[in-house]
């Protein structure tokens, strides 16, 4: 044998060693405590439950509860604002709107009221400024009497402020509909179709939607339906800083942006409890950060318990799909599960 067939021998049995050592490493993982966390929470996971996890592009546990399973669909509030974040900001990629544009620009109502300092990324950080919401029940009622988008940002426009746009925090869906009506206006196309076109197709999420079944106006901030199987591509893209299977759906830029704190220093009106201390990006809270404001954990959890969020130090994403979670024990549970996953990676 000659010595350049030998180093091709000795290679190919290396590669093949390593690869063993690779597939062994990942066939000792021990998912044993998450079952053992489904089998504790079930009952204040609503019975039904539904949860992936995936690194590198692999599914590295799988669990379903219940009557769910990876394709069921179900409301997913909240999490929508993510989705519709990351559709504003395609078209900021494409150049058609910038981030300190002020709404007005595209919506002079606005400036009839007095709301001419507004800008989109205003409404993607809930510092608008705009009057807090209405408790939630008078607020579902509201939101039947409109139409469609523009009829409800035109009635948004004339609620009184609390505070200066970029003074405080408020978290609510005050500011994710203004840009979806804004995106509305620039491409002259309707929130479902732009949606569908910009985010939900190219990530073959071909079971969300953001149909409002009673035929109403759509709810950018929390009118989504999905599965766990559909959101899991959304997280999987941001992972992937913007591709998906290969194809852009957002600039790396963009996504950067998207998973950096943007609301330090700003005073705290209103937060759900399950935020606790998070800051905010766009969308989406950020659970960890670097020095420089950079998200490492970021997460996007419903009113109805639905919590995906990815783990860009440990390079997965994660979701716990859920028909209901008790709004008081949310974050406690989550931290929970979140701890489990770190100690099984971590412990490779």
């Amino acid at each position: 044998m000659s010595l350049k067939s030998r180093k091709h021998c000795i290679s190919v049995i290396l590669i093949g060693f390593f690869l063993l050592i690779l597939q062994k490493s990942e066939a000792q993982q021990d998912f044993s405590s998450l079952d053992a966390f489904f089998k504790k929470y079930q009952k204040d996971l609503g019975g039904d439950a539904v949860s992936i996890i995936m690194k590198n592009g692999k599914v590295l546990y799988q669990k379903e509860v219940g009557e769910f399973n990876v394709k069921t669909q179900a409301p997913i509030a909240s999490c929508s604002k993510w989705l519709t974040a990351a559709m504003v900001m395609t078209l900021v990629d494409e150049g058609k709107i910038h981030l300190d544009d002020p709404v007005a620009n595209y919506i002079p109502i606005f400036n009839k009221y007095m709301k001419s300092y507004v800008t989109i990324r205003h409404c993607l950080t809930h510092t608008t400024g705009i009057e807090r919401e209405s408790k939630l029940i008078k607020k579902i009622v509201e939101r039947s009497n409109y139409q469609n988008l523009e009829e409800e940002v035109n009635a948004i426009a004339a609620k009184e402020i609390s505070n200066n746009p970029g003074v405080e925090f408020f978290y609510g869906g005050v500011g994710l509909n203004i840009a979806a009506r804004v995106c509305e206006i620039v491409t002259k196309k309707s929130f479902d179709r732009l949606v569908q076109e910009k985010i939900l197709r190219p990530l073959k999420m071909r079971s969300t939607n953001f149909t409002n079944d009673n035929g109403g106006a759509p709810n950018p901030s929390g009118g989504a339906k999905s599965t766990a199987l559909d959101y899991m591509n959304f997280l999987q893209m941001l992972l992937n800083k913007g591709t998906f299977e290969g194809k852009k759906v957002l600039s790396p830029e963009s996504v950067e942006m998207m998973l950096k704190v943007q609301t330090a220093g700003f005073p705290v009106k209103y937060a759900p409890p399950a935020a606790g201390n998070a800051l905010y990006g766009f969308g989406a809270w950020i659970l960890d950060q670097d020095e420089n404001g950079n998200g490492i954990v970021v997460a996007c959890p419903g009113l109805f318990g639905t919590w995906p969020y990815i783990d860009r130090k440990r390079n997965y994403a994660a979701i716990v799909f859920v028909k209901n979670l008790q709004a008081s024990q949310r974050r406690q549970i989550m931290d929970d599960f979140q701890s489990r996953v770190e100690g099984i990676l971590d412990s490779q």
